[in-house]
């Protein structure tokens, strides 16, 4: 039915519009810290493990290095929580569904920004648990988000990217309040006017949201919301849209097809794929956040502390983060590029998608490599081109993570892989806080060892596609065998 039909459209585009709003205004916040960290400087957080020491020349100076490392290991458990809760995030969303997930991913947000709203300098302790909740419930935000991409079938991976760009922009947030704060708002206020958001969150979740999943392929007629509609040519298997949590994730839309046999969740987690693609998101992610979380110290450094100056980059950072979202579509487009166009024989679509996949993997290694040489370079001017470089690797980084999960491993897994996989990163990126001790102490406040260290450890990020690529090959030699013995028989 027509009216039905354009009904459907419409609910289609606002999940899809409201979707990318509240990852782009909520959900990654906590990766705006560089922002927040100078508002709350300003506010005297942590104020009392700033020293009185003597200078050069007998002369007095303050010595804030441990308020410094206090507000580094804020960010480092916060960070670490926003990998490391994504793996029980990830087996609640699989196992309860959308509904419940989001439920528990409000509650969090919403106890994280009253915490940060009633928190004083004399409670700055307050914002440990504040800022792991903020990141747990923003990543619960992001993951129930990323199944709309299956609502847009051939532009799945791009509606994926799309969406963990908007998570990364969403760290501009901290340069709204930043600002707020320095027109005279209260940190207070823009924190209670973020927990009153939640209501917007509630109402998404019950009239925007499906009840269990959006299954992919999409089944025709597929319907959702608060009064979740059944399919008009499902099977009976899959009749029960909304009330199982199988549902027609496993039915194909050719139904002449027989129903291929998934790899375990075992089998997923022990391939070479997965083990490759741990080490390629691992060891960027761990370059990432180590420049985020000394961001601060570091342009202190570059600008011999003026107050003005280092305020002047941490917008102009900031204010870059906001371009993550119009940067992800981008290595979204390039996984998607096959897509319309007629496969070679015997070429199977989950091959053509991983094949598309290794020019990405390989672009976002390459990236990496040079925001990490421009972080590297103790050169105040050349930190512009590093943010630029930051955000672009960033985007294409957290979108082609998502997007690679989805297409090499199988949809019922998705939740569990994801959040095994950032669970697991997470571990590794705890190394953060023995670099920026090691940089504050032995190195004497000089980051260049440690950076030159990771930049030559990020290198590893090429494995991965790389055997990505010798796997695609193998596979086309296996047919081309296969068709040279069916010709000679």
């Amino acid at each position: 039915m027509p009216g039905s039909e354009n009904s459907l459209l419409v609910r289609r585009g606002l999940t899809f519009a409201t979707g990318l709003v509240e990852c782009l205004c909520f959900a990654g916040a906590v990766f705006g810290w560089a922002s927040l960290v100078f508002v709350l400087k300003t506010e005297g957080y942590f104020s009392s493990r700033c020293v009185n020491t003597t200078g050069v020349n007998a002369t007095h100076i303050l010595d804030c290095s441990g308020q410094d490392e206090q507000f580094s290991l804020v960010f480092t458990i916060a960070s670490f929580m926003n990998n490391f809760l994504t793996l029980p995030n990830g087996f609640i969303f699989d196992r309860f569904g959308t509904t419940v997930a989001r439920l528990l991913g409000i509650f969090l947000y919403t106890m994280a920004t009253l915490m940060v709203a009633f928190s004083t300098s004399a409670l700055s302790n307050l914002l440990f648990p504040a800022l792991s909740f903020l990141a747990a419930g923003g990543i619960l935000f992001l993951i129930t988000n990323m199944q709309v991409g299956n609502l847009f079938g051939s532009h799945r991976s791009t509606i994926i990217t799309l969406y963990n760009g908007a998570f990364d922009s969403s760290s501009a947030l901290f340069l709204v309040i930043k600002l707020l704060h320095e027109s005279g708002v209260s940190l207070q206020a823009s924190f209670l006017f973020l927990s009153c958001c939640s209501v917007i969150h509630l109402l998404r979740t019950f009239f925007l949201m499906p009840r269990n999943f959006i299954p992919y392929p999409l089944p025709d007629h597929y319907t959702y919301g608060l009064t979740c509609g059944k399919t008009k040519t499902l099977s009976s298997k899959a009749a029960a849209t909304c009330n199982t949590q199988a549902t027609s994730e496993e039915t194909p839309i050719n139904k002449d097809e027989p129903v291929k046999q998934e790899k375990s969740f075992r089998e997923c987690f022990l391939s070479r794929f997965f083990v490759w693609h741990l080490l390629w998101l691992s060891v960027m992610q761990l370059r990432h956040y180590l420049f985020i979380g000394t961001l601060n110290p570091m342009l202190q450094r570059l600008t011999a502390g003026e107050p003005s100056l280092v305020s002047r980059y941490i917008n102009a950072f900031a204010i870059t983060q906001l371009c993550g979202v119009l940067c992800a579509p981008w290595n979204g487009l390039i996984m998607d590029r096959h897509k319309g166009k007629p496969r070679a024989a015997g070429v199977s679509e989950q091959e053509a998608d991983l094949q598309a996949s290794v020019l990405s993997l390989f672009l976002t290694a390459l990236q990496c490599i040079l925001f990490s040489v421009c972080a590297s370079t103790p050169y105040l001017p050349l930190q512009y081109l590093t943010f630029i470089l930051q955000v672009l690797n960033r985007s294409f980084l957290y979108g082609g993570n998502a997007a690679f999960i989805s297409v090499a491993f199988p949809s019922c897994h998705f939740g569990k892989l994801y959040g095994l996989v950032m669970a697991l990163s997470a571990l590794f990126s705890v190394l953060q806080y023995p670099c920026f001790a090691l940089v504050k102490g032995a190195l004497g406040g000089d980051p260049l060892y440690v950076n030159i260290g990771l930049t030559l450890l990020s290198t590893l990020a090429f494995i991965h596609p790389l055997s990505v690529y010798l796997h695609c090959r193998s596979l086309a030699s296996q047919r081309a065998k296969s068709k040279a013995v069916a010709s000679s028989s």
